[in-house]
């Protein structure tokens, strides 16, 4: 990075500064970022920190990727948005290596990972009245216990964690919610009116849990088999983070629906999409669904940037290989303060000895230490490097982890 950020206002300041100001639904670690590229972020006092955690994903590619840079600016000085009111010269192009990409038919252009989320409950419900003829007003969706895919009003009425669900009542109806990894529970919960299973193949928020070899080939059995869709929400898994282009492939699993977002805005724009076969997207039609920046001609250059990206295969070799050495890593501190972790491709859930703090206070330890982590439940706290980051970097990371736990 170039000479450190310079601002009249230092951190401290700063933080003060957004208390009255900004609505509390986060609590940020306390360090302010100003700048930052590749892995590495500076604050604006000029301190450096690697950046563990890429945007819970969202920056696959690294701080300001110079592809994915390139790309924006590019567009910037031609066009931005148009709405879908009008057709953009970029749109057709971004659909069709993203589908490519995902091996599916057709792109639903959206926003935000939850708009994607919301898009695709919306689909499955459609198809299941005008395809598989549940009467109307009568569609369920089976999802997992302890998932998390996003915050809306309707998302929260699925999820099991209270904090998400508490005072956001009254909840939308036509979910059921089943132990996750469970084959038993969940074909106990679909029946003739159930439009689609949703679920994470690996559920992040929860703290990385994978589950057992077999679930998500059982998943896509099970569905087959009860004429309902399998809706994967890959938007946090998926993009090269676990040495595939999407979590599914690791059981050579293909589903009806895959939800995408995060990775797939480079870290620059908000970028999502429902990619799924002609059968499902093709029961939406004119005025039935829609975003203003939804397929916006900025957003699709950059999202075409990502696609071009992935298509080398580059990166999710990148997560493969060092993914083996962050499970290493990880498995030498087993017993010296972590007390089990789960870990696929270069994405990791870590759980501290609760003897030794909080995943909260293991974080800040780190940070303080120039390592960015985030916390999830408990004394867990998950490790998701931006793919770029080197074997030497990592390894670093891991040293300091282990400096953290055992002094």
């Amino acid at each position: 990075m170039t000479a450190p950020a310079r601002t009249d206002r230092g951190s401290e300041e700063l933080i003060r500064a957004e208390e009255p100001v900004l609505a509390h639904n986060y609590h940020p670690l306390p360090v302010v970022v100003a700048r930052a590229e590749g892995a590495w972020v500076e604050d604006v006092e000029g301190r450096r920190y690697l950046d563990m955690l890429a945007g819970y994903s969202a920056l696959n590619f690294g701080h300001r990727h110079p592809a994915l840079i390139e790309a924006a600016h590019r567009q910037l000085d031609r066009l931005t948005l148009t709405s879908r009111a009008f057709h953009n010269d970029r749109l057709a192009g971004f659909a069709e290596r993203l589908a490519a990409l995902t091996g599916t038919d057709m792109v639903l252009p959206m926003n935000t990972g939850a708009e994607a989320v919301e898009s695709g409950i919306k689909v499955a419900r459609k198809w299941a009245y005008d395809v598989k003829g549940v009467p109307a007003d009568r569609a369920t969706i089976v999802v997992a216990a302890a998932n998390f895919h996003g915050r809306t009003t309707t998302i929260v009425s699925f999820s099991t964690d209270e904090t998400a669900r508490g005072g956001f009542g009254p909840f939308t109806p036509g979910f059921r919610i089943v132990p996750y990894n469970d084959l038993a529970a969940l074909e106990a919960a679909v029946d003739e009116t159930t439009a689609a299973v949703l679920i994470e193949p690996i559920q992040g928020e929860a703290g990385v849990l994978i589950p057992d070899d077999g679930y998500l080939a059982g998943v896509r059995e099970l569905t087959r088999r009860k004429g309902c869709l399998f809706v994967a929400d890959e938007i946090q898994s998926g993009l090269g983070r676990t040495g595939h282009t999407l979590a599914v492939e690791h059981e050579s699993v293909v589903p009806d629906v895959v939800l995408l977002g995060k990775a797939l805005g480079g870290g620059i724009v908000p970028v999502s999409a429902v990619v799924g076969s002609r059968e499902v997207l093709g029961v939406l039609h004119p005025g039935e669904h829609g975003s203003t920046f939804g397929g916006n001609p900025l957003a699709a250059a950059v999202g075409t940037a990502v696609v071009e990206l992935l298509e080398t295969g580059e990166f999710q070799r990148r997560a493969a290989e060092l993914g083996a050495v962050l499970r290493e890593g990880l498995a030498d501190l087993v017993g010296r303060g972590v007390v089990g972790f789960r870990a696929r491709g270069l994405w990791a859930g870590v759980d501290v000895d609760p003897a030794l703090g909080s995943g909260r206070e293991i974080s800040e330890r780190l940070m303080r230490e120039g390592i960015l982590v985030k916390d999830t439940h408990g004394s867990t706290i998950r490790l998701a490097p931006p793919l770029t980051v080197t074997a030497e970097e990592l390894a670093g990371a891991l040293g300091t982890l282990e400096k953290v736990l055992t002094s």
